[in-house]
């Protein structure tokens, strides 16, 4: 029997997933996160330490579930929340809580540099992509403005998903994947850019880590860490990579023409591409994946993040939202959703805020409002997804993952809303067991070197119980025009953002 152990560090929580040589789940696990609280508009913080506590606590309940599993674990890797600043001194000890990837209070900074650079065509120029406030970039300068005593001590600046390598394996280190996340990073290259570098800060060149290629493995954990986290010690770290790549990896996009539609905190469309797909609209992000190829993917600020907010306001709990808003009509009697509620970055509005438009008496329900912001999250992915074929990336067959996709009500609206049907039945958790497969391909290919990854996803089983959800064609029709509508509005509210986001 051999085991494998995927970490998905998440913004809401942490999950751990044990896996057998055959794609068995042996135990899974998941422990809460919590934010910094009270922060201002547009900042989004978590403390790193809090990330330990929760991998101590996951971990500790994956031994309790299967003892006999851990004992024969071989490999682990860890999923990250992408584009996060974490920032160490010369003793590698934090400096300062995370900023998150959600954290758009570095918008000015992004604007700052792009023009001292010479404007955005220079920047895509040198990394194949652009600078959105969300990218880890725009933080490093924020952090050389806004509290520079802080930023005189940086040595270090890693990803969140490195940072839990660091205190697994004791190394420093990047991979492709997440490090094209970073803003500062050639995807055409797969390496850094040395003058995207030094237009964000000329020190930032020394404080980032080496690259390690996909299937390398990071280091091997730790003997302190294993046992204070009851797993074997010595086993292999994989590099790992950001949770789109993971969950790629978790959902079997690891081919061109399979495209994945995530509905997690953020929602996300991303394809697996032999070549990089830059985009000079900066709609999606030409990202590499954790394998070797590229992995270009759109992104919205706000999916399940909408929904959480819409259940709050109307006191519905999570369970009964299905039966809720499948209460109402597709289209919501005309009820629409802007889900901005956190700005958005695609399009490119970090001042943008929420809305629900065209409320009249016979939609001013419950689940009225639920669906509609069901919805509108769906129209602003849809829109990505077709950006994302206009740029000539192949689609053969769309999956969709995340929190979301276990509502069957929401994996009906994206299937009508796109016209085409689509694939469900990926594992809850694609982006830990995107890591458990990442870590079993590190493992085998030191002994298998010409292993593809294709191969272990296949023997692990990730495809075995995926099914087809066809399109209704009534809903269908009913989301040409409600589509329609909502691009009308995005367009009709841009140029009133910054004035209705409170000061």
């Amino acid at each position: 029997m051999v085991s494998y152990l995927g970490v998905d560090l998440g913004t809401q929580s942490l999950k751990a997933l044990l896996v057998d040589g055959g794609g068995r789940i042996l135990a899974s696990a998941a422990a809460p996160i919590p934010m910094v609280p009270n922060l201002a508009p547009g900042h989004s913080e978590q403390e790193p330490h809090s990330w330990l506590t929760a991998l101590r606590r996951a971990v500790a309940e994956v031994v309790r579930q299967a003892p006999e599993g851990v004992r024969a674990l071989r490999a682990m890797g860890v999923s990250g929340q992408q584009h996060g600043l974490v920032a160490l001194d010369a003793a590698r000890h934090v400096l300062r809580p995370a900023k998150l990837w959600n954290d758009v209070s570095c918008a000015g900074e992004c604007a700052a540099i792009l023009a001292e650079a010479g404007g955005p065509d220079r920047w895509f120029h040198w990394t194949g992509n652009h600078l959105p406030p969300g990218f880890t970039a725009g933080k490093v300068r924020w952090l050389r403005g806004h509290e520079p005593e802080r930023f005189a001590r940086i040595a270090h600046v890693l990803l969140p998903h490195d940072y839990l390598n660091f205190q697994l394996s004791g190394q420093l280190a990047m991979e492709d994947g997440d490090a094209s996340g970073t803003g500062v990073y050639d995807v055409r290259a797969r390496a850094f850019s040395h003058h995207a570098v030094a237009a964000v800060a000329p020190e930032l060149e020394r404080w980032l880590p080496p690259l390690v290629p996909a299937g390398d493995p990071v280091g091997r954990l730790r003997a302190d860490i294993a046992g204070e986290l009851g797993l074997p010690a010595g086993i292999a770290i994989s590099t790992g990579g950001g949770d789109n790549m993971m969950a790629a990896i978790g959902c079997g996009a690891v081919e061109p023409g399979i495209a994945i539609l995530s509905l997690g905190t953020s929602g996300t469309v991303f394809a697996c591409a032999d070549e990089p797909v830059c985009d000079p609209a900066g709609e999606v992000a030409a990202f590499c994946d954790s394998t070797g190829r590229w992995l270009p993917l759109g992104c919205t600020m706000n999916a399940t993040q909408s929904t959480e907010l819409a259940r709050e306001l109307v006191a519905v709990p999570l369970e009964r939202l299905d039966a809720v808003a499948g209460a109402a009509p597709a289209g919501s009697a005309g009820l629409l959703c802007v889900p901005f509620f956190t700005g958005e970055r695609s399009p490119d509005l970090p001042q943008a805020t929420g809305a629900w438009l065209g409320v009249r008496p016979d939609n001013a329900s419950p689940g009225h409002l639920l669906r509609a912001t069901m919805e509108g999250a769906t129209y602003a992915l849809v829109r990505l997804l077709h950006r994302l074929t206009g740029l000539g990336v192949p689609l053969r067959e769309l999956r969709l993952t995340g929190g979301g996709s276990h509502s069957r009500l929401w994996c009906r609206i994206v299937a009508a809303a796109t016209g085409r049907a689509v694939t469900v039945g990926m594992h809850a958790d694609a982006a830990a067991l995107g890591a458990a497969v990442h870590a079993a391909w590190t493992e085998r290919r030191q002994r298998e070197r010409g292993l593809r990854i294709v191969e272990v996803v296949r023997e692990l089983g990730v495809e075995r119980d995926l099914r087809e959800l066809a399109p209704d064609p009534e809903w269908s029709a009913v989301y040409e025009e409600r589509k329609a509508a909502y691009r009308a509005a995005v367009e009709t509210l841009t140029p009133l953002f910054p004035r209705l986001r409170p000061q």
